[in-house]
């Protein structure tokens, strides 16, 4: 699993996953677990529907709070999301999301030419924040059936997490839902397919440009208990911390960019050990 702080990255993300959707029974048979747990969200995306999650997710506890005819507001949703974000910011990302393990080990797979950006790469930085606002607050607030109920619109129409961890057990260990399946569940799978492939190539496209978990985490990074500092009297500009970053950030100017997600390796790169 690799040397260092890497390695060290790899284990506490498999731990991590194991921890937060260790429910063997349910993976075994093909159920949901709604035991007391379900009642807490856990940092990273974990989807609810996972057979094997013992937490909620904060994005999709945030969108059944909105899109309740009885609720709009959930203090213990926003409160988590503040509380996790001012101690961590994206550390969550980097060392504690599921489905970001998934993406470092398909970016390890050595197929085709590892890429840094893609064109366009400033814009769609901005996408998951345009998720965010629309497909986490918009929609289930305002786009509503005729009792007012909204729909979690990120979790049905584009988180991958939930396809791979929740979508694909469940119906291939249920008849019932199988015969049931339509052009969503394709259109999810189309989704997952395409970012699995990107993730190959690029690192972490989905975290880049749709996580919309990441980018209110990304808001915290500059003030966050957890951030980053760099000691500008050893600082020479070199551009080493660019040059190792996968996000291909210029740590030395923007050392707590809402992009970062604390892998560490441009504090392993930096040859005046300027980055703390």
């Amino acid at each position: 699993m690799g040397r260092g702080k890497g390695g060290l990255r790899l284990w506490v993300q498999a731990g991590w996953t194991a921890l937060t959707n260790g429910y063997a029974a349910g993976f075994l048979g093909g159920k949901i677990y709604t035991g007391p747990l379900k009642n807490l969200c856990v940092p990273g995306l974990s989807c609810y529907s996972c057979p094997g999650a013992l937490g909620a997710c904060p994005i999709g506890a945030l969108q059944a709070v909105l899109g309740s005819r009885g609720f709009r507001f959930s203090f213990y949703v926003l409160g988590f999301l503040m509380m996790v974000g001012a101690l961590l910011g994206r550390f969550v990302c980097g060392w504690l999301c599921p489905f970001g393990l998934v993406q470092d080990l398909l970016h390890k797979i050595p197929l085709g030419k590892k890429r840094k950006t893609l064109p366009g790469e400033k814009w769609l930085r901005r996408l998951r924040y345009l998720v965010l606002l629309v497909f986490v607050i918009l929609l289930p607030l305002y786009a509503v059936d005729f009792i007012g109920q909204g729909q979690p619109w990120f979790c049905k129409y584009i988180c991958p997490a939930g396809t791979l961890t929740a979508g694909l057990p469940l119906v291939s260990q249920n008849a019932a839902l199988q015969e049931a399946v339509g052009w969503l569940f394709g259109w999810k799978n189309l989704v997952l397919l395409l970012l699995v492939l990107l993730s190959v190539l690029l690192w972490r496209p989905f975290c880049r440009y749709l996580c919309p978990l990441g980018a209110v985490y990304g808001l915290f990074n500059p003030i966050a208990f957890r951030r980053m500092q760099v000691k500008t009297e050893n600082c020479t500009s070199c551009g080493a911390c660019q040059r190792a970053c996968k996000l291909d950030i210029p740590v030395w100017k923007t050392p707590n960019s809402p992009d970062c997600v604390r892998c560490g390796d441009c504090k392993k790169s930096c040859p005046h050990k300027a980055l703390l």
